[in-house]
């Protein structure tokens, strides 16, 4: 990997942190503090995660172009995507191969930012070709 997309790739986790902060901000505000259902918390948090992300990822990161009517709905399949992996990988690890849970979420969460830098950077944010290809 070479030192820009090294560089890129620590940006992307720097801004991972902030939209996971964003999450759990909300997420306890609403919960501690308004009396809300925790699955309605979570809800909200990880579309207050998700649009942090996005809006740091697209200026910050990726530096991208691509139309927002273009990019947020890619954003969020990728999310989507991310999220099914979450579960499918946390299953295997966690009740095929008996992998303690911490553990297993933590290679889980390793795997699924290379999934997410991966696809965000080629697909959701990456350059578009030119008209006529």
């Amino acid at each position: 990997m070479s030192a820009v997309h090294f560089a890129r790739f620590v940006r992307f986790a720097t801004v991972g942190a902030v939209g996971t902060l964003a999450h759990y901000s909300l997420l306890l505000a609403l919960v501690e503090g308004g009396g809300a259902d925790p699955v309605v918390g979570s809800v909200a948090g990880f579309v207050l995660g998700a649009l942090v992300n996005y809006g740091l990822n697209r200026k910050l990161v990726f530096a991208s172009e691509r139309a927002h009517t273009e990019a947020l709905p890619r954003f969020f399949a990728v999310a989507g995507l991310g999220l099914v992996w979450n579960a499918l990988l946390m299953r295997l690890l966690v009740h095929a191969l008996g992998m303690q849970y911490l553990l297993a979420q933590v290679l889980t969460t390793a795997l699924l930012m290379i999934w997410h830098y991966g696809a965000n950077a080629l697909w959701t944010f990456g350059a578009r070709p030119p008209a006529g290809e």
